[in-house]
Formats: C-alpha cells, structure tokens, sequence
C-alpha cells in the first residue's frame, strides 16, 4: 500500500478533463469512493457532477470504483434486495475482464491476445485500460449485445453472460498464450516468476493460468471495477486508457499522474457502437459452456456423488488453509469469499451460520470488505440451489497466491479441503479396535474374540437344528417301520390259522 500524498490527489482530481471522464464513466453505475487504507465510503452512491469528484478529493478520496451493472436508480440498491427485485431493476451491463499478473510484460501478452479474440468475433467497440497496477481491464459495452438471447433480456443475463463470455475467451487464448510464453524458455519463466517447474507443468502440459489469472467466478452482482482515471492505492499510478491495438507497447510512466491526460480512447465508450456486433459471441459462449458441461456430466469418467453431510463440521476440523484465511487477511479478500461460502456449504453449513461467521471473519481483515460482498455473494450462492467444492489444493491461485498453503505432507494427502475435514470427522468417530482379548473377571482366563465366540455359537445351533430336524425325521420313519411290521405279524398268524382249518378238513 503507498499512501498518496493529498496534493496528488487535489492536482489530479481538480482536472477538469480528468473530471468530465470520471462523471461520464459513472452514469447509471453503482458508484463507491476508497479512502487509501481507511476503506470505502457509503453504499450505494452515484457521481453526477464533476465538482463532487474535486470535493470528494479533498475528503481524502483516493479512487472511484464503479459497478459493472447498469441501473435504473442506483440509490436503490440495498444488500436485502431478492433476485426479481434487482433483475427488475437493472437495465444493462458491460462486459468487464479484469486480467490479473504480477508480471505486467506477461499480462500485456494476455489483454493483446484477448483484444484480438475479440476483434476475431467481430467486436470493434472493444476498449483497455491500464489497471494501474500489473494488469488491465478490457471492456465491451452492453449497447454491442442484443436485446434478447434465447428468448431471456440480455439485461437479465447477469452474471452468466459475462462468465460466459470470459470462460470462451480463456478457453480460446490459452493455447496461443501458452506458445507465446513459452517461446521465452520454461527455464526463463520458473526464474522470472519464481515458481517451480512441476507448479507450471501438469501432466506434461504448461498452464499459463499458473500466474496469469482471469477470473470468471468473481463475476456477480454489483460487482466494482476501479474507474477509468483512477489512482491505485498500491502503487500510487493512475488507471488509464490505452489504445487497445497497442497494449504491447504500453509503458508504465504513461501512468504517472503528473503525465496522465485524458485520452481520445474512451473506456466503456458508448459511441459509434454498431448493432448486434456481440451477438455471435454472446450466443457462442453460451453454448461452448453448455457442450462443456454435457461432456462433463456424459463423460467416461466416474462422476463424483457429493455425499450428504448430517452436522455441520465445526472449526476445530477446518485444514490449516482455511483456518489461516478464517484468521484474517490483507489481500486476497474477494478469493476468500468464494473459497469460504463453498468450502462451508460443503462441510454441511447452513446459510445464516455461513453469514454471520464471514461477517464476523470479515471485521478481523485489516481492510474489511463492504458487507455487501459477501451478502451478494451468499445470494448468488443459494440461488444456485447446488453444493460445490472449493478450488482443489493444487489451485495456486486461491491458496499458494494468498498465502495459506497447508504443509506439503496436507495437500499431498488430501486434494480438497473438504476432503481433510471429513477424514478428521470420520478419524473421531471410528470406534477402537481391541488389540488385546480381556481376561475374565476373577478366573484369569483369556476370551475367545467376540468373532469366534459368534462362529461357534452360529455352529453350535446349526448342529441342535440339524439334530431337530433328524429326529423331526427319524419318528415318521421310525413309526411308519412299526406299522408295517405289525401289518406283516398279522398277515403271517391270519396265514397260519387258514392252514391248520384247511388241515382239519382234510382230515378223516
């Protein structure tokens, strides 16, 4: 953080160029003002005069941030709005991919590529801007996309419609970003940014996301993005815009407020923007994420059931990762959110539980997040109606890049965060094997196992319904010989008395 002396702020802000841009980037937009390290101002607010970014200025404002929605009545906005409430409200929104690097030479080769898929799609209305840090924000008015797409207003395609459009464009660069990079030497790379080879290459295969990020889950409502002209509290340099056929040859001095004016490049301009021109791509990515997901869900490989948690698990089961972030962080907030509400879903929490313990983390950050953030991102969260793991352990970006890894012996043994809170919870409740038989109470005498007492008993009346049925048998048969042999001493004596009559009659 570098604190900006206030006669910067007062020399660039009482511009009136510098003002004018400002006023017109902010119409219709949710409007909030960052006070260097003190935080931001109200919630929702607008900026409709160009003298109030002077006297804002002079209040100790350091930046203006703007949301990517456009809307009716921003002062409208409450963080208790329903879905239907806010759909009804919005009237729009701009496409915004926020390109993310330590490395400002390898962010520049991302946006050229991005620009260039977008020109590729037929968009001419594309603009760039300079984040003022080590990155750059590329833009595409709502104005270019059409008024409905798959029988739904466009207007209401938020956030899924940039999520979208940021997943195909991703998809679709990462092979040439990765020949690009590349062309400089894998040994080259692991030197500049200072990771290791097997964090660049998986499975054979380099990721140029492993320190490139873009994003396109952070994407929700009433999201803010930092206004064109606008200092970065980080480095003390302005965002500015950049003619965005040029991004190679951006230089950061350009940025430098006292050489900042205000470009013919209008950021988000609503100019000269021909009709339909995002059409194509709009519906294009749509259905790219749509045959995504039907290969995941057709695909060979075995589907993963997520299995129904009966009790929340508490804290004290939580892996070092989590509860490093649940300590408090200085950046890497708005990750944070979304790594916490999934991970806490997962592991069986309700909504309201979910809330008030970020609420409570969030006053822990030394730079607190607008409780808005994570009201907003929960919304979005529940009106999914689905649980969701939270990025894997071997996902730098939420874990290496924010600080919190587990030792290397956690992540190697567990690939989720989830999966480690289970195992503690199932570890707990297994019940103890006896090593040892117990002797008997004052005889000193060694039981059998419970097993083999168990066998003989089952053996034992086996034979006794053996038996039962022998004998069960046995007298049928028994008494069944005695009659017939009673039968045949009857026959025999009935005989002999029939010969000795037939003998008297004989006789003379």
């Amino acid at each position: 953080m570098v604190t900006i002396p206030l006669y910067a702020l007062l020399n660039h802000y009482k511009r009136q160029d510098i003002q004018k841009a400002i006023v017109a980037c902010a119409q219709d937009r949710e409007i909030a003002v960052k006070f260097q390290d003190k935080g931001f101002g109200k919630r929702p607010d607008i900026l409709v005069y160009p003298r109030d970014v002077l006297e804002l200025a002079k209040q100790g404002c350091s930046s203006f941030h703007s949301s990517e929605e456009l809307w009716i009545n921003p002062l409208q906005l409450s963080p208790s709005m329903r879905k239907q409430e806010m759909e009804k409200l919005r009237k729009g929104w701009d496409l915004l991919i926020d390109i993310d690097c330590k490395f400002l030479e390898f962010s520049k080769i991302a946006a050229d590529l991005l620009i260039k898929a977008l020109r590729h799609h037929g968009i001419a209305s594309v603009s760039c801007k300079f984040s003022g840090g080590t990155g750059f924000h590329i833009g595409v008015p709502f104005e270019a996309f059409p008024e409905k797409v798959h029988d739904r207003e466009t207007r209401h395609w938020f956030p899924e419609g940039p999520r979208a459009i940021a997943q195909y464009l991703v998809d679709k660069i990462q092979s040439p970003l990765r020949d690009a990079l590349l062309s400089q030497g894998i040994e080259a790379l692991t030197e500049k940014t200072g990771l290791k080879y097997d964090e660049m290459v998986a499975g054979g295969e380099f990721n140029p996301f492993s320190f490139i990020k873009i994003d396109t889950l952070l994407i929700s409502s009433r999201h803010l993005f930092r206004m064109p002209y606008s200092f970065n509290e980080k480095t003390g340099l302005v965002s500015v815009p950049i003619n965005p056929d040029k991004v190679p040859a951006f230089q950061k001095e350009i940025a430098f407020w006292k050489n900042v004016h205000a470009s013919k490049f209008v950021f988000l301009g609503r100019e000269h923007i021909a009709s339909n021109e995002g059409k194509a791509l709009l519906v294009q990515a749509f259905d790219y994420v749509a045959q995504s997901e039907k290969k995941k869900t057709d695909g060979p490989r075995k589907q993963f059931i997520m299995e129904d948690i009966q009790e929340a698990i508490p804290e004290q089961f939580f892996p070092p990762c989590i509860q490093t972030i649940l300590k408090g962080l200085k950046d890497g907030k708005k990750r944070s959110v979304f790594v916490l509400v999934n991970f806490l879903r997962s592991v069986g929490w309700e909504y309201d539980a979910i809330e008030k313990r970020l609420l409570e983390w969030n006053s822990h950050n030394p730079e607190p997040l607008r409780d808005v953030t994570i009201v907003g991102q929960l919304r979005y969260h529940k009106s999914q109606g689905k649980k969701v793991f939270p990025p894997n352990c071997s996902n730098a970006m939420y874990y290496k890049d924010l600080g919190v890894c587990c030792p290397t012996e956690i992540c190697q043994r567990f690939k989720n965060p989830v999966n480690f809170a289970k195992a503690q919870v199932r570890y707990l409740n297994k019940p103890k094997r006896k090593k040892k038989a117990d002797a008997k109470q004052g005889a000193g005498i060694i039981q059998e196992p419970a097993a083999k007492q168990d066998t003989a008993a089952k053996q034992e009346s086996a034979a006794r319904q053996r038996a039962d049925i022998s004998r069960e048998t046995e007298a049928p048969r028994a008494a069944a010989l005695r009659q017939g042999a009673d039968f045949q001493r009857e026959n025999s004596a009935l005989t002999r008395n029939e010969v000795k009559r037939d003998e008297t009659r004989k006789a003379p």
